[in-house]
């Protein structure tokens, strides 16, 4: 498979593929494709589907192959923002946010990653339940605005807002802890939970998550 990432910032994936490739789907984000490239849908088994849905993605998957010679496929970013590549192997799986998965290779596997805490996870809204990526293959991930990365050492510890943790290595550990001070929760406008990342391992932060930017566009319209 050979990708070509462009048109930010709603950025958009070609995929080439060979004869006999597939590429997989969760969010329905196919926005053309050449007229050979045949779409099968699958829950990939009662487990792995109930997974998903729980992790906040569609029980389906999308599986789109390549017939009878090689074919073409795109899938478009459904916020503006960019498009990250990222090469999964046995041993360098990754953890994304629950929206974050757009399409990978066939290899991919997705599962729901929890968080070390899960009742404080719980009540944090977005941050409780994360998807695992491991397997083997390339995916692409949609980043919310503009990404900015770090590389934790071991016991580095990085406190972020939850709508704006992007990826982290599996290697990374996270938490979830209340905001101190009641006149911190009822007048900062932080929200209650911060969500706490430990290395070792690489973090991957987006600036405007579309939650964020959910909430502005609101703040503004007018009201009936």
């Amino acid at each position: 498979m050979r990708y070509n990432i462009t048109g930010e910032p709603m950025p958009v994936v070609i995929c080439d593929v060979e004869s006999g490739e597939s590429m997989i789907t969760e969010k329905g984000s196919m926005c053309w494709m050449s007229p050979n490239m045949e779409m099968k849908t699958s829950a990939g088994g009662i487990g792995k589907a109930f997974g998903r849905m729980f992790s906040g993605e569609s029980m389906f998957q999308n599986i789109y192959t390549a017939q009878g010679g090689p074919g073409m496929i795109a899938f478009a970013s459904s916020f503006p923002g960019s498009i990250r590549a990222v090469e999964i192997t046995p041993d360098h799986p990754i953890v994304v946010q629950k929206s974050g998965f757009l399409a990978s290779e066939q290899g991919v596997e997705l599962s729901v990653f929890f968080q070390k805490k899960g009742m404080s996870g719980f009540f944090s809204g977005e941050g409780f339940i994360l998807q695992k990526l491991s397997g083997h293959g390339t995916a692409f991930l949609e980043i919310d605005g503009s990404a900015v990365e770090y590389e934790l050492a071991a016991g580095q510890q990085i406190v972020v807002d939850t709508g704006n943790l992007a990826m982290i290595d599996a290697t990374c550990s996270v938490d979830v802890q209340s905001v101190k001070g009641v006149k911190n929760v009822l007048f900062g406008g932080e929200g209650l939970f911060n969500t706490i990342v430990t290395g070792p391992g690489r973090v991957v932060l987006q600036t405007m998550p579309i939650s964020n930017f959910a909430g502005a566009i609101a703040a503004i319209l007018p009201s009936k």
